[in-house]
């Protein structure tokens, strides 16, 4: 089977993007090239390696494993390239990262300090919905992920970042705003604001609600955290988000409710496949997150 590194390189484009035209642009190749080399791969492996259905590229199941394969090559080589760029005493490489939504409000710092001391890296930042950097992990696409709640089907090494609190925020003239020790049969009547099923924010509020043994009587679903926000300063009702997503600046036109058992305890994680070789470059940021991660927090505490 006679398949060159940049063949597979162009699969690895193809398997991300979902299109033989993006694939193309990524490797800087025309469209007609890269529709040759693939039509190549799949002679020399002797199936089919994609579809396209709808304009969209699904890969078979051959081309999963190729996918796999060919990022396995693609990261080893990557860490041999960074292994003797370290060894020369250079700091250049690539940093790919993969993190949920709410994330987006502290990795940009954490990045930005990185960056200050290794300005050589080039860095991909993925900020996506918790499925989708599930979806990541599990196929391997980054060097490291960040998230509220991995997922416990996966086999991973697991580090804590830092708290993630949970609070429950109203509009500034909530009745209860300025109370004290309020439970949550105090504001039961008010409509519960909540994140889409799936996020790690909505795992956490449903199961401590189950643990609270409370059922929100009425609710409404929003897919971001800026949604939630201008939904509570606009009245309609009550939402646990984390801390994190407030901001460094507090909205005037809403508040914290002070009620008992909250904040629900949360943590950020740093995660990725167990037995995967973390690259020199991701070994660093790896120890940088968790440094600037836990002083940033408790300096801010």
């Amino acid at each position: 089977m006679n398949i060159s590194f940049r063949q597979l390189r162009l699969f690895l484009a193809l398997a991300d993007t979902g299109s033989v035209s993006a694939a193309a642009a990524r490797m800087h190749v025309t469209q007609p090239t890269a529709s040759m080399q693939l039509k190549e791969m799949a002679e020399a492996v002797g199936l089919p390696l994609y579809e396209v259905i709808s304009r969209k590229v699904y890969l078979t199941d051959a081309g999963e494993q190729l996918a796999r394969t060919a990022r396995g090559i693609s990261d080893q080589w990557e860490a041999f390239e960074q292994g003797i760029a370290a060894a020369k005493g250079l700091t250049r490489g690539r940093l790919r990262v993969a993190v949920v939504s709410t994330a987006k409000y502290f990795i940009p710092r954490l990045l930005g300090s990185f960056c200050d001391q290794h300005p050589d890296i080039d860095i991909s930042l993925e900020v996506l919905n918790r499925d989708h950097v599930v979806h990541r992990l599990r196929a391997n696409s980054d060097d490291l992920y960040v998230m509220s709640m991995p997922p416990e089907d996966l086999a991973l090494e697991d580090h804590i970042l830092m708290p993630n609190p949970l609070v429950l925020i109203a509009p500034i003239s909530h009745p209860c705003i300025d109370h004290k020790d309020l439970t949550l049969q105090d504001v039961a009547q008010s409509r519960f604001i909540l994140r889409e099923r799936g996020s790690g924010t909505r795992m956490a509020t449903e199961l401590w609600f189950k643990q609270m043994g409370f059922a929100p009587p009425k609710w409404l679903e929003l897919g971001s955290n800026e949604a939630i926000k201008e939904s509570v300063a606009s009245k309609l009702g009550i939402a646990l988000l984390s801390r994190h997503a407030l901001g460094p600046q507090a909205d005037p036109r809403i508040a914290e409710l002070n009620v008992t058992g909250l904040p629900i305890p949360s943590q950020w994680h740093v995660v990725w496949p167990k037995g995967k070789q973390l690259s020199p470059i991701a070994t660093v940021f790896y120890r940088h997150l968790l440094d600037q991660g836990q002083h940033q927090f408790y300096q801010k505490a």
